[in-house]
């Protein structure tokens, strides 16, 4: 499977329609894991959609692994612009 078929980026939807987008990813794609990526003010979000995930849907998974960077992006008039960066790999 490819890598970004296991992944779900957070951003400025509600916290369940990606809790929902994690699970279903667990469960249909018959994956082990699921990487869980935000980036600037949607990284709580995704720690919080993580945590609902372990915690309530799927008692068994854990988080494995979490990577955090500092990505730099262009703003519409050509600026470069640090924003935080997170990776939660969780596995059933």
């Amino acid at each position: 499977m490819a890598k970004d078929e296991n992944t779900v980026f957070v951003g400025r939807k509600g916290t369940m329609a990606y809790v929902l987008a994690v699970i279903t990813q667990l469960n249909q794609q018959n994956a082990d894991e699921v990487t869980i990526k935000a980036r600037g003010k949607a990284i709580s979000r995704a720690v919080d959609v993580a945590e609902i995930v372990r915690n309530k849907f799927i008692k068994g998974a854990t988080i494995d692994k979490i990577n955090i960077s500092t990505e730099e992006v262009k703003t519409e008039d050509g600026t470069p612009l640090k924003v935080s960066a997170i990776e939660i790999l969780l596995k059933k």
